[in-house]
């Protein structure tokens, strides 16, 4: 593996490993905290706080396309975030989405509601949904590209899953934020508690940004900086020269994320408003969801690394495939035994392809047009993924 300087000890290596890693792990989680976050709070809040003279339907219906928006917003942050990773570095480009996302969030925090403001708060609120998109769209290719490149050949489905493994997190962490202020809050949630995970978002982006700033560029980038390789325009060079990798990695994210965004956005609103099941009772359900997907996740990823990432992956498919129709089944019981035994169930298909999406995605590019690619192709199938919950209520 190429290295920093021709001195490195293995010792220091391995410490850049373990910074690459951590900063990976904490720096996406507290990316997708945001993300996911607005995700949930579009099923619980935004309808009656920002389109209160809608019906019930309609409003979720605005609430999710604003939703969208965001989904909509990924490929034009990877294009503009993926030119500055391959061309200045991977580091500061993912300090600066970290801090326009976390921004983003803790702005949507303070926004006054519909009644106070009117129509212009809805727009505000879509202009910073579009910021976390944008600022996210950067983010996850070049946690990855980072990640992977500090990581030896044979553990790369491994420590591309350190990026992964931040999205149960992530869920598990505003969940359990959301969860914990309606708890607190009780009736005032939706007064004024709503905020408070919102709010909370800029503490977290701190801690991120002090780790970040510690991560050195990955060795491969600062090898082809050094022998002035690096890519003129690797967004041109990505559509011109690897069209054919770029779908591969579109079609094979949307196996992930498609399942991902109907088993838990779409299944809150449809569990609270549908089948009128308690909030508290699916919020807490998430923090369940988050863990089980947490520990595919890292397994499916080290079976990648054992044996084959493309059999790991067709195997999640299947299993996504099969869960489909009992995942509804078991939801529409109300029992609650039977509907957290579905929401489990129907990540374990999403978490296995999941896990060595990451690697796999990665090796399909050149390192001086890696982070382009990655991000390019990932988020392309996320504004795709993110017609989902609003397909789904429709």
């Amino acid at each position: 593996m190429p290295t920093v300087n021709n001195n490195m000890t293995e010792e220091q290596r391995k410490k850049h490993v373990r910074r690459a890693a951590l900063a990976s792990v904490v720096g996406t989680t507290i990316e997708w905290y945001d993300f996911y976050l607005y995700g949930t709070m579009s099923a619980l809040v935004f309808p009656k706080l920002f389109f209160p003279e809608s019906d019930p339907y309609m409003g979720l219906i605005q609430s999710f396309t604003t939703l969208f928006i965001g989904f909509l917003a990924r490929p034009l942050g990877a294009a503009f975030f993926g030119n500055f990773g391959d061309r200045i570095g991977r580091k500061a480009t993912l300090v600066t989405t970290l801090l326009l996302m976390g921004i983003s969030s803790m702005l949507i925090g303070l926004l006054p509601t519909y009644e106070k403001a009117g129509t212009i708060v809805a727009i505000l609120l879509v202009f910073f949904r579009f910021c976390q998109g944008f600022g996210a769209g950067g983010e996850w290719g070049g946690s990855v590209v980072l990640s992977i490149e500090w990581s030896s050949k044979k553990r790369r489905g491994l420590m591309g899953s350190m990026t992964q493994i931040s999205s149960p997190i992530a869920l598990l962490l505003s969940s359990g934020v959301i969860s914990l202020t309606i708890f607190l809050t009780g009736n005032q949630f939706f007064t004024w508690g709503w905020r408070i995970p919102f709010l909370i978002s800029i503490v977290l982006v701190f801690i991120g940004f002090v780790i970040r700033r510690g991560v050195a560029d990955s060795p491969q980038f600062t090898k082809l900086k050094k022998e002035n390789q690096l890519a003129k325009q690797p967004v041109v060079e990505v559509f011109k020269n690897y069209p054919k990798e770029l779908l591969l990695v579109i079609f094979s994210s949307l196996a992930q994320g498609v399942p991902f965004y109907v088993f838990t956005t779409f299944a809150i609103s449809y569990g609270t408003e549908k089948l009128h099941l308690d909030k508290q009772f699916f919020t807490n359900i998430t923090l369940l969801v988050s863990i089980v997907e947490m520990a595919t996740i890292l397994y499916a990823a080290h079976l990648s690394d054992k044996y084959n990432r493309k059999i790991v992956f067709y195997v999640g498919s299947m299993l996504t495939i099969l869960v489909a129709f009992p995942f509804f089944l078991l939801l529409d019981t109300k029992i609650p035994a039977l509907v957290v035994l579905g929401m489990c169930l129907a990540i374990l298909g999403a978490g296995t392809v999941y896990g060595p999406l990451a690697a796999l995605m990665a090796e399909c590019f050149p390192a001086n047009i890696r982070y382009s690619g990655t991000s390019l192709g990932y988020q392309i199938s996320a504004a795709i993924q993110g017609l989902s919950p609003l397909l789904c209520v429709y």
